[in-house]
């Protein structure tokens, strides 16, 4: 039975599990999401294909698509090209053999595009929440050149190592923002419960209390009368922040030139920025895609404001007739090393291959830093939370030890 539309309401799509025969007899079989059986058979009907069983399956909500997603189809996708089998079979196998709800909508619509006639790149630029300038950039000039399968390999190759960069980094920060969320609990914890209990026993010394105890039964009245304050305070201030971060160009500018510049964890992403804009455009400079383009697509692939600005001016300077590494020296952002293989890459023809090996120092370079932050962070942060508590500890058992002293 079909399922029409009414009104102006969106119809219920299903995802259909079909089995047909083609016209030599061979069995085919697939998935296809419509609003209703007939739908299903029409677009059946138009490819030539008899169809002989039809199953339903309901559209569940999926969990969020993710660039590690987008990343896992792409190397999918490029596997089977490579293996020779057709784009279409290739959307099929790779919809059913996804976990995820929502990636399986998402090819089951790319094919759908692709089905009528459309072109891949067209395709996924329909979906840019999910496929950028750069990967549909990519795409387009590997469907023009007739190796979407090398491209695709490619492409694949780049986001698993943007994404294991972007894995670094959010592992190394990871660690300290869980620490500093629990302490604070921990603190909260005992401002709110535990000082008070001090405050009733000191409360019958009778005696003047040290200087320490004061300050902190102080701060844990403010903590007991005002808790809630302090906590909306924080969490609205954050989500506020967190949104005027990424809707604000200026808010981003600046936190992003703040980030590069914290101690310890300032050079780390400022070497990520440079691992990830190197190998975007080596990537896109092995696609045959010509300079002044591909830069369109390497600033924002760094991910830092600062870097995206510097693309822009550079991109600039190179349409003007300035060679690359001219562009990039009056930046001033890039590390001498990128500069100077950059430089032989111009003299030698082979710029996509050098800043594949200046990409390639940088995110060991970066690998080598997190391990490093990794064993340095633990002490540090052990040393301050056992100041902290210990201070507070110490300054609650003042009195007692004061009393001691008296009796």
């Amino acid at each position: 039975m079909a399922h029409a539309a009414t009104g102006k309401t969106n119809p219920k799509e299903f995802i259909y599990e079909w089995i047909g025969k083609d016209r030599q007899g061979k069995e085919l079989r697939g998935e296809m999401r419509a609003v209703g059986e007939a739908q299903v058979q029409a677009s059946l009907r138009r490819q030539g294909i008899f169809m002989t069983k039809l199953k339903k399956r309901s559209m569940r909500s999926g969990k969020k698509i993710k660039p590690r997603d987008i990343a896992l189809f792409t190397r999918q996708m490029a596997t089977m090209m490579k293996a020779g089998v057709p784009l279409l079979q290739s959307f099929d196998i790779v919809g059913r053999g996804n976990p995820n709800i929502s990636v399986t909508k998402l090819l089951n619509d790319i094919r759908q595009d692709v089905e009528t006639g459309t072109s891949l790149s067209v395709a996924f630029r329909r979906h840019p929440l999910y496929f950028n300038t750069l990967y549909c950039n990519l795409i387009e000039a590997g469907e023009a050149a007739g190796i979407l399968d090398t491209l695709m390999d490619r492409l694949a190759t780049y986001m698993e190592k943007t994404e294991a960069i972007k894995g670094k980094i959010k592992s190394a920060l990871m660690y300290p923002i869980s620490v500093v969320i629990v302490a604070f609990v921990v603190v909260t914890v005992i401002m709110i419960f535990v000082i008070p209990a001090f405050k009733e026993v000191f409360s019958s010394f009778g005696a003047d209390l040290p200087a320490p105890t004061l300050l902190v039964m102080a701060i844990s009245d403010f903590f007991v009368q005002y808790w809630w304050l302090i906590f909306g305070v924080i969490g609205g201030g954050f989500y506020f922040f967190m949104q005027a971060w990424q809707r604000s160009p200026k808010v981003q500018r600046v936190m992003d030139r703040i980030l590069l510049k914290i101690p310890v964890f300032g050079p780390l992403i400022d070497k990520s920025c440079v691992a990830r804009w190197t190998r975007t455009l080596s990537t896109m400079f092995a696609a045959g895609v010509p300079l002044v383009e591909a830069l369109d697509s390497v600033g924002g692939a760094s991910g830092n404001t600062i870097y995206r600005e510097a693309t822009e001016r550079i991109q600039n300077e190179v349409s003007t007739g300035t060679s690359l590494t001219g562009a990039m020296s009056n930046a001033n952002v890039f590390p001498s090393m990128v500069l100077q293989m950059c430089a032989i890459g111009e003299e030698s023809g082979s710029i996509d291959h050098m800043l594949g090996k200046a990409a390639d120092f940088y995110e060991q370079e970066v690998d080598e830093m997190v391990a490093g932050l990794s064993s340095l962070m633990e002490p540090i942060i052990i040393v301050c939370l056992g100041s902290l508590i210990g201070g507070i500890v110490v300054s609650m058992y003042l009195p007692i030890f004061k009393l001691g002293q008296v009796v």
